[in-house]
């Protein structure tokens, strides 16, 4: 066993990008089918880590401390990031994405619940491969995980949703770009002029990570202290909350504190300086999707029962075609509706950091989508979480359970 500590944990993560990032530029398929860099860099380590312990048995442990803070930190640069006007503006598109991803999180419980009856297995098993899981993420999936197990007598039913919950993640990096680059091949894309306008209204943003933005250390130091009040607060919230009806993730809290401290900071006269607030979500991003897919444990997917490997290939596949069929065609079939779908693949099936690193490594190819860049991180942070317990004690209620 290689026990790395917190700081070798660090520099293995930025080696993992780097790594990442060259062969996406060495790669033209990479580019092609717009795999993010992250993505790239952090399975391909994963699988060289599978193959180690598979047959030298040598085994190493990251400590992931920092993988928790850093993901936090991105929710809170999102909410930091988010204008009140223009999400108002953008509202009616903001409730077209919502009822999309709605539809989608029927589809996938109905899918999982199907399959499980068809090949014999529990119900729950299903909904475990299901929005819980997959729209949900890790977070959902082991706390309803634990509930199936102390409530419902579920064996080893957080492991799996774990497990489940990883397999998305992978897959969720995977389909988004080739899925974008699929649709984009049917639109229109915007023009030099069109996206000369698209940078002039909204120049400081998520979708250009690699562009150059001057900042300061005062303004550096401001972006670090209120990203640190979002992280304390938005976890006092969710404590004081934890246990009550109103419950709500973490991460949800810290976004919602965010929104919160910019649009009231603004009332007053006080602009938030953007650059730096981009500049540090975006290197939370990367280095929490680094983390988070080097220290995948391919084994525990490698020993998931077939019935369940089934159920997640069907949900992949049915998330791909409910992307290019419904998400595509109500959102516009336009580019921004492509971005879209390529970022409901990356929350659909695993978390948002993914649907924004795939909407980034698209937009990065094909041109900036300013709309998908409001819309997703809002759906995909805040909405979805309230949307997937509703569905999910809907289908609960079913009597297929007795």
């Amino acid at each position: 066993m290689i026990n790395l500590d917190i700081l070798e944990t660090l520099v293995a993560a930025s080696l993992v990008l780097l790594l990442g990032r060259k062969l996406v530029s060495s790669s033209s398929l990479l580019r092609t089918y717009s795999i993010p860099e992250p993505v790239v860099g952090g399975l391909l380590v994963a699988l060289l880590l599978f193959g180690l312990r598979s047959f030298s048995n040598v085994q190493v442990q990251f400590d992931n401390s920092l993988q928790g803070p850093l993901m936090l930190a991105f929710f809170a640069t999102i909410g930091l990031n988010a204008n009140l006007a223009s999400l108002k503006a953008g509202g009616r598109t903001l409730a077209l994405f919502l009822g999309v991803v709605l539809g989608l999180l029927i589809l996938q419980d109905a899918i999982g619940i199907g399959m499980a009856k068809m090949m014999g297995l529990d119900p729950l098993i299903g909904l475990l491969g299901a929005s819980i899981s997959l729209s949900g993420g890790h977070g959902t999936g082991a706390a309803w995980g634990r509930v199936f197990a102390e409530r419902h007598g579920l064996a080893a039913a957080t492991e799996i949703a774990i497990a489940c919950a990883t397999f998305g993640l992978i897959l969720g990096g995977l389909i988004g770009g080739p899925v974008a680059g699929f649709l984009v091949k049917r639109v229109k894309l915007p023009g030099a002029e069109a996206t000369q306008a698209n940078e002039e209204k909204a120049p400081l943003s998520f979708e250009q990570p690699k562009a150059v933005q001057l900042i300061t250390p005062q303004a550096f130091i401001e972006a670090l202290a209120l990203i640190a009040v979002c992280l304390s607060a938005g976890t006092m919230i969710a404590n004081q909350l934890n246990g009550t009806a109103f419950e709500l993730p973490t991460f949800v809290c810290v976004l919602f504190v965010g929104v919160l401290l910019s649009n009231g900071l603004s009332l007053f006269g006080y602009k938030i300086f953007e650059r730096s607030i981009l500049v540090l979500g975006n290197v939370s991003l990367s280095l929490f999707l680094a983390m988070a897919l080097m220290s995948l444990r391919l084994w525990d997917l490698a020993s998931l029962a077939l019935p369940v490997l089934l159920i997640l290939a069907v949900q992949a596949a049915a998330m791909a075609a409910y992307a290019v069929f419904v998400t595509f065609r109500v959102m516009g079939k336009n580019y921004d509706a492509a971005v879209l779908a390529a970022g409901h693949c990356g929350f659909g099936l695993g978390a948002t950091p993914t649907a924004i690193a795939n909407m980034q490594a698209v937009t990065d190819r094909f041109g900036p989508s300013p709309l998908a860049f409001l819309v997703v991180p809002m759906v995909s942070a805040f909405f979805i979480d309230i949307a997937n317990a509703i569905v999910i004690k809907l289908f609960l209620a079913l009597p297929i359970y007795n």
